[in-house]
């Protein structure tokens, strides 16, 4: 996928952006921005791709992300669930540039560079997190840049924060072609549970099947197979999670016609088995 370059919408009166969204999708595409991002994913039910990392969505997930780092968040519109999240975007010098520059923004200044990667924020950090980001979604004036400001301080104080894109990643940036790679995307979405044909992606792209490939690994990092097969099995893990379906049903709604390929490919991305994830998912849950 080629990322498509987004300008980030701000209004004079204000030094940030934040949005709220509520709605059946994000509404954006695989996209990038220079602008730094915190997303709290209050409801959703999908699967988010920052960089090369491909990752299910569940409520309460917030990521910060670098500048210029490519990413979209997929709503799985077969789940049924609404998106209800908050979007923070940020400039680095949004306060200045001699405010960053004080040496109380060390850790911040820190916290940024290692964004480049993108973080997921775990734990009792994620927690505390979020509820600043719903107070900073009703806050106006300074108060909301003192909710900024705070989540940036506890972020750079946490270390429940792990980076998600590989550190090799180095994607190609450009904003033209969007048209042509959105039509793939759309077509690997929707057809998750089909047999998912090279041939038929290249055609939409107009190219041929080597130079697609190309094409597709300089954008995502990832072959076409690898990038289909870390869908699906995110998918899977969301749905595992759920624990209403037994693991063959799972599979088959995920787009594997052969349970002991499903277990393969399961293995290779999560480094489990389907069953063994789901009772360590259990034990998770029954220690809350």
């Amino acid at each position: 996928m080629k990322p498509v370059f987004e300008k980030v919408p701000r209004r004079d009166w204000e030094s940030f952006h934040c949005e709220v969204v509520h709605g059946p999708d994000y509404g954006t595409r695989w996209h990038f921005h220079p602008e730094y991002q915190i997303t709290l994913s209050i409801r959703s039910c999908g699967h988010r791709v920052v960089g090369d990392n491909i990752s299910p969505l569940s409520d309460g997930d917030l990521v910060l992300l670098g500048g210029n780092l490519p990413h979209i968040w997929h709503q799985d519109v077969v789940s049924g669930v609404s998106v209800d999240a908050i979007i923070v975007r940020f400039s680095e010098a949004f306060l200045g540039e001699p405010f960053l520059a004080l040496p109380e923004m060390e850790p911040v200044r820190n916290l940024l560079r290692r964004s480049a990667r993108g973080l997921e924020v775990r734990g009792a950090t994620r927690s505390e997190a979020a509820a600043r980001m719903r107070r900073l979604a009703e806050a106006q004036g300074l108060s909301r840049v003192i909710e900024l400001l705070g989540i940036l301080d506890l972020l750079a104080r946490s270390r429940e924060t792990q980076p998600l894109a590989s550190t090799s990643y180095e994607p190609a940036l450009h904003s033209g072609d969007q048209d042509r790679m959105q039509r793939v995307v759309d077509h690997i979405h929707q057809n998750l549970t089909e047999d998912i044909d090279r041939k038929q992606l290249a055609k939409l792209a107009h190219l041929s099947e080597g130079a697609f490939s190309r094409f597709f690994r300089s954008r995502t990092g990832k072959t076409v197979p690898e990038y289909i097969n870390e869908v699906r099995i995110g998918r899977a893990c969301r749905m595992i999670c759920e624990d209403r379906q037994n693991i063959t049903d799972i599979a088959m709604d995920c787009g594997y016609r052969n349970l002991a390929n499903f277990n393969r490919r399961f293995r290779e991305v999560v480094g489990s088995t389907p069953r063994e994830y789901r009772a360590h998912m259990r034990r998770i849950g029954a220690s809350h």
